[in-house]
């Protein structure tokens, strides 16, 4: 005849569950770990299991938090929108002048190689928002505040126009087998932020 268990130390008859593992930053760690696998695999070599490894957590985990696997890619480039709105935001925020303009601008475009992470991304966002519509909401949100920072101190037009060569010349630097002399980037948005009469 089976024994019944014992109250409190058998299977059947225990209450207590056990502890939930509080966890408040993961959805922040797997935007974060997406962020990672999107700047060493891309879009196309995006996976739920990539990301979970990269997190170091459950795969389960990953699909509880983000029903699809575009709907990750999205939260992730949004995540990443935010910061690098605000990082941008930063770097122009002490700036006393148009020389001072021209030497944050040029330095955004010689320390690629620093900022290499946030720089694939954004061109991964952009090759994304090509193929898929709603990403493209980011990439105009992401380039009405990039000019928004530079219109302070040049005006919508200018910023506009001053925002485009940026993108080409950081796309070109982080491209480039060497380096291009500092004076020729400085030269090219020179142009553009003093032109000649």
């Amino acid at each position: 005849m089976k024994q019944e268990d014992s109250p409190g130390t058998g299977r059947g008859n225990d209450t207590r569950r056990r502890p939930r593992r509080h966890d408040p930053a993961r959805r922040t760690r797997l935007l974060d770990a997406t962020l990672d696998v999107l700047v060493s695999d891309g879009a196309a070599g995006l996976t739920h299991r990539k990301v979970a490894a990269r997190a170091d957590v459950p795969l389960g985990s990953v699909t509880y938090h983000f029903a699809s696997l575009a709907e990750l890619q999205a939260a992730a480039f949004a995540r990443y929108v935010a910061l690098r709105t605000e990082e941008f935001a930063a770097a122009f925020a002490e700036v006393p002048d148009r020389a001072g303009l021209l030497d944050v601008l040029v330095a955004q475009v010689r320390e690629v190689t620093e900022r290499r992470r946030s720089a694939v991304l954004g061109f991964e966002l952009h090759l994304a928002a090509l193929r898929d519509p709603g990403l493209r909401s980011l990439t105009e949100e992401w380039t009405a505040a990039s000019r928004a920072v530079l219109a302070r101190f040049t005006g919508p037009a200018t910023a506009n126009r001053v925002d485009a060569l940026l993108e080409g010349l950081i796309l070109r630097a982080l491209l480039a087998t060497a380096p291009e002399p500092e004076e020729d980037t400085r030269a090219a948005l020179s142009a553009l932020l003093d032109p000649p009469a």
